[in-house]
């Protein structure tokens, strides 16, 4: 845009100005300090120190030469997408028919492997002797796995171990005196700090990319909180170092948040120390075990909070208790809030299963619950984990001709037999829910079990309790579905309706 010229000569005359009152003001000059401004960092120095500590990784698959016969054009496309994309071109099986001329090979059409391109990665030594740290899903697959250098050095690695949760994945090669990088401290990291990455993106090499930490703790993984920045990740990036201004590794490059595939200026990577803690494992084992004590946890709203007496809205609340698991042991209980685990704060649902996966099998904890207005301390001894298995949920018809409550519900005893068949010593059946419960979702089969602090023993404790509910403050009403339990906040009206 032109800028006027009477503009510009009001710019050159106030220049002047200035440079006419400039003996007057070197004197407050020299009073006053010049604010300190930071100029961009030069990264020169730090990708020529760490770049030959980056490798390139790629996979291969052995497929079976009767699945999938290329010509010139199809290898040539194959070669395009390993390079450019990081993945392999999806593979047509071919018609198996008699005019088939790849059908006539020697061996009385017997088929045959052949190794493909499956994808390309990124990974950085950590050791002199040949230990490569990378993500799980780079080599999640494959048939084998090739290493090379900046120095164009190529190895066959041997897969150590992976770990699906976490995403980090452990190789060796046959080496020695390999350039290795420097681990920094994850924890010491700060949003605004500047860092940089160096990996593969689409196949290219050794590509350098930098940027700042948005975020410490982003909450995308279930076992570990991510580190965010903005700095340019693409696909072949995952498995790379993300490296600070000292020149050490705070995390592994790992994920993208993306709607076309490419980068949109947000990027997630696997925090270092517990990249090292697992690599540790691995390397101890070939495999990660991890801590359970057998509850399924959920949030803990502002509203269940002000319910239930709490301060502010904190911990994770206990909607299941597995079975004969060190939960059910140790007493606790569906709609506990667990505050605590061995003196460490909760401050939300995902803060405990990490707490609880990064502790020995075996060894005993203590976790501080909050459960009727007070809290306690309950003693549990933690177990490896085993695979989650999926909730049943049973739905029951409703009886809609009785007359709700004020919070919608109608509710009727339970039965022996519906006891034993819940696992339930106590609690009501809603038969029908309408106007606040259906609107918070509950539903005919569902199970009140306590009334903010008062546990439910029949229909008619529990419809006298809602009586003298105040219209003007929200009730937690503690619900069990199936085998989980959750505090629903609700507000009685004047009628169900």
């Amino acid at each position: 845009m032109m800028i006027p010229a009477k503009k510009v000569l009001s710019l050159s005359l106030l220049s002047a100005s200035l440079l006419v009152l400039s003996p007057v003001l070197t004197g407050l000059n020299a009073a006053v300090a010049a604010p300190v401004v930071a100029g961009l960092p030069d990264f020169a120095d730090i990708v020529e120190r760490t770049g030959p500590g980056v490798v390139n990784i790629r996979t291969t698959e052995r497929v079976k030469t009767g699945q999938s016969q290329a010509g010139t054009d199809d290898e040539e496309m194959q070669e395009f997408f390993r390079r450019f994309f990081g993945v392999p071109m999806p593979r047509q099986e071919q018609p198996n028919t008699p005019n088939t001329p790849r059908n006539n090979r020697k061996g009385g059409g017997s088929q045959q492997q052949e190794e493909v391109p499956r994808g390309v990665g990124s990974g950085f030594i950590i050791s002199a002797d040949g230990y490569i740290m990378t993500n799980a899903h780079v080599v999640e697959g494959a048939s084998d796995v090739y290493v090379t250098l900046t120095d164009k050095r190529e190895f066959k690695a041997k897969i150590i171990g992976s770990d699906t949760r976490t995403d980090v994945a452990l190789l060796k090669i046959d080496g020695a005196n390999l350039p290795r990088l420097v681990i920094g401290d994850s924890d010491k990291i700060r949003a605004g700090e500047w860092v940089l990455a160096i990996g593969s993106p689409f196949g290219l090499e050794n590509t350098v990319t930098a940027g700042i930490i948005s975020a410490k703790a982003r909450d995308t993984g279930d076992y570990l909180p991510l580190i965010q920045t903005d700095v340019a990740v693409n696909p072949g990036n995952s498995g790379g170092p993300l490296i600070n201004l000292k020149g050490e590794v705070i995390g592994i490059n790992s994920q993208i948040y993306s709607r076309s595939g490419g980068f949109m200026g947000i990027s997630f990577a696997v925090p270092i120390d517990e990249a090292l803690r697992v690599s540790d494992q691995l390397k101890a084992s070939g495999r990660v075990t991890r801590g359970r004590i057998g509850v399924q946890i959920g949030e803990v709203t502002k509203d269940v909070a002000e319910s239930l007496g709490l301060s502010k809205a904190q911990g994770a609340l206990v909607q299941r208790v597995e079975p004969g698991g060190p939960a059910e042991k140790g007493g606790l209980e569906a709609g506990d809030i667990i505050l605590k685990f061995n003196g460490a704060a909760i401050e939300k649902p995902s803060d405990l299963p990490r707490m609880v996966g990064s502790t020995k099998p075996g060894s005993r904890a203590t976790v501080n619950i909050w459960r009727k207005g007070s809290a306690r301390d309950v003693p549990l001894t933690i177990v490896e984990i085993e695979p989650d298995k999926p909730a049943k949920i049973e739905e029951k018809k409703p009886k809609p001709e009785a007359t709700p409550n004020s919070l919608g519900l109608v509710v009727s005893d339970l039965t022996d037999a519906q006891k034993k068949e819940l696992k339930v010593d106590s609690g009501v059946l809603v038969e029908s829910a309408v106007g606040v419960a259906a609107t918070a979702g509950l539903r005919a089969g569902d199970v009140v079990q306590r009334l903010n602090d008062v546990d439910i023993k029949d229909a008619k404790q529990f419809n006298g309790l809602v009586a003298k509910l105040d219209p003007k403050k929200r009730a937690a009403v503690l619900v069990r579905r199936g085998d989980s339990s959750q505090f629903v906040p609700l507000r009685p009206s004047s009628s169900g309706n």
